[in-house]
């Protein structure tokens, strides 16, 4: 039976305010997240469908709290909730966020890809 855990993930991404520990489990990417400095996602989601995420997530706050708005309303997730966040998001994180995140393996790549090419274009100018 395939299994990950945050010491096993051979992905790491550190992305400065956020690192990201994560794997493939049959086309489910696992990814266990820390966040460092509080942030919203919102700058890294422009250009996508209403300039926000359209990859479903579910998880586990483990420490923390993560605000979610989406068009119509917000939602705020604690330490000890677990979470589904439905396409049409945008979240931020408080320092000190911790939780575990199942996402489809396809649709996180795609936000992924826009994502990185917002970082880049912001970083370079």
């Amino acid at each position: 039976m395939p299994k990950l855990s945050k010491d096993s993930a051979p992905e790491v991404q550190d992305a400065g305010p956020a690192i990201d520990r994560s794997g493939d489990l049959d086309g489910t990417m696992v990814s266990f997240v820390t966040i460092r400095q509080g942030h919203s996602l919102a700058p890294l989601l422009r250009g996508l469908p209403g300039d926000s995420c359209q990859c479903p997530h579910w998880g586990y706050l483990l420490a923390g709290k993560i605000t979610v708005s989406y068009a119509d309303h917000e939602e705020t997730y604690q330490a000890g909730d677990a979470f589904y966040m439905t396409p049409g998001h945008v979240p931020a994180a408080e320092t000190g966020t911790e939780f575990i995140q199942f996402s489809p393996k396809e649709q996180l790549a795609e936000t992924m890809a826009a994502m990185m090419a917002n970082a880049r274009a912001m970083r370079d100018g």
